[in-house]
């Protein structure tokens, strides 16, 4: 049984380690005079005029701006699905509500600076990843648990002239600020917004979408304008228990706000070209790049991958408790930079992007090494302005300890039981502005060697087959 059991773990880490990542959240501008119109309930005039389908939701946007008040509501819904390999094949509805209101304090009390903002989700449909593909890189950022959640809760201050420092307090999702790829968000896999190292290795998947966690950041504009400085620390992990094996279930409606873990320490150091506010040379602005190093430190205690208390293997453990090794960390770099611009379409361009990421920690890690790559065409037909296609990747790759494990597993008990050393998928998406407040996403994926080669539930003399997903993605501003 205990041999089962191990085993069972195994091939259920992927599911419990994938982490989401939504598509950005508009949130309009405040300005009580963009929302006004001269009938605020007649929404087939915002269907038809508005960035908000909705409009002016009979005035209620009119009366939160006259406090310093906004409100933006988006709803992401998606069918995806397998038409080869997985567990099993089929299509699944998802779909995610968001909902933020932020709060200007130089409007609503004349206190020059400050912003106030909460945030909340309602996650709605089924899990295509957890219940057919058994994928590490999931193919859906909104896949998640059913239910309604807190999301973040903070207050930033501006500060210095210039607001050259501002500093943010409370519950925060650290993917929606640290290695970000803007280029990346455009795509629909998990994996282009909050990466596979902290997904797999951090307490809980990390803060990130669904999961936020309490603590203070502080961004620095340096006295060179293209350079800034992200820094902030939080607690250890977002849940209170760590061998939770669901950790949204761990904290199910996002309240818990834990304060007794250890400490996650995060810095970031931005480059971008030309900085802001950079004079144009001649007729042709320079093209403009964004890239970013940073790293994270985690004072929790991490479980070993391969080895019990006792130093043996955990396939042959008699006790069942994996040594604990003090502290996690990993380096990352970000690049984004645009390649090419069009000589007679200004708004046609070409962007690429590339995010690495690492750590040298092999016996308390699963995931060692991540990466993501690819290009971005806006404007890309005659008249599309406002589309966007890309195609890009993502390379997860497991450490050897968890390999060793695996195959330790398969000597301890005869059985097929293998851990492959990676996995590789392949993404081509295109944004259709169907509306201002809509878009219409066609997408596909190509996975390879599935949860990094582990085997099919389905068959248990086999692993997962290569997959094939196709589906499409609206995302509304409401």
């Amino acid at each position: 049984m205990r041999y089962v059991f191990i085993i069972s773990s195994v091939l259920l880490l992927p599911l419990q380690i994938a982490q989401a990542a939504p598509p950005p959240m508009v949130v309009p501008i405040n300005n009580s005079e963009s929302v006004k119109t001269d009938n605020p309930c007649d929404f087939w005039d915002g269907i038809n005029h508005s960035s908000q389908m909705l409009g002016d939701l009979c005035g209620v946007r009119t009366l939160l701006a006259r406090y310093g008040m906004t409100l933006g509501i988006q709803e992401t819904s998606e069918v995806l699905g397998n038409v080869t390999g997985g567990a099993q094949r089929g299509f699944d509805y998802d779909g995610l509500t968001q909902v933020t209101l932020q709060l200007d304090t130089q409007h609503a009390f004349n206190w020059y600076g400050g912003t106030f903002n909460v945030s909340g989700l309602q996650l709605h449909g089924d899990n295509l990843s957890a219940e057919n593909l058994y994928s590490l890189q999931t193919a859906s950022g909104i896949e998640a648990d059913r239910g309604a959640r807190l999301w973040e809760l903070w207050y930033d201050q501006k500060l210095l002239d210039e607001d050259k420092l501002d500093i943010k307090i409370g519950q925060q999702s650290l993917d929606q600020e640290f290695m970000v790829s803007s280029n990346a968000l455009l795509f629909v896999n998990t994996m282009f917004g909050w990466p596979m190292v902290p997904s797999a290795d951090l307490p809980g998947g990390g803060p990130a979408y669904p999961l936020s966690d309490l603590g203070v950041r502080a961004q620095w504009r340096t006295p060179i304008d293209s350079v800034k400085i992200l820094a902030g620390v939080f607690n250890g992990s977002p849940i209170r228990n760590n061998n939770a094996a669901d950790s949204q279930r761990a904290d199910r409606w996002g309240t818990s706000f834990p304060l007794d873990g250890g400490v996650l320490a995060i810095a970031e150091l931005q480059y971008s070209y030309p900085a802001l506010g950079a004079m144009s040379y001649g007729d042709e602005s320079p093209l403009a790049g964004t890239y970013r190093i940073g790293g994270w430190y985690d004072t929790e205690q991490f479980a070993d991958q391969r080895y019990d208390n006792t130093g043996v293997s955990l396939a042959d453990s008699t006790t069942g408790v994996a040594r604990l090794h003090n502290g996690n960390y990993s380096i990352y770099g970000v690049a984004d930079q645009m390649i090419m611009r069009s000589s007679t379409d200004p708004n046609r361009n070409l962007s690429t992007f590339l995010r690495v990421m690492g750590t040298p920690e092999n016996d308390r890690n699963f995931i060692d090494f991540s990466a993501n790559f690819g290009f971005n065409l806006t404007d890309p037909l005659p008249y599309r302005t406002d589309d966007t296609f890309g195609i890009g990747m993502g390379y997860a790759r497991v450490s050897n300890y968890a390999v060793g494990l695996a195959e330790d597993n398969e000597t301890a008990t005869g059985n097929f039981a293998p851990q492959g050393r990676s996995e590789t998928f392949l993404e081509a998406t295109y944004q259709y502005q169907l509306y201002p407040w809509m878009q219409l996403q066609p997408d596909v994926q190509y996975v390879m060697n599935p949860g990094g080669g582990i085997v099919n539930p389905s068959d248990p003399t086999r692993t997962i087959k290569n997959e094939w997903v196709v589906g499409v993605r609206a995302i509304i501003q409401i």
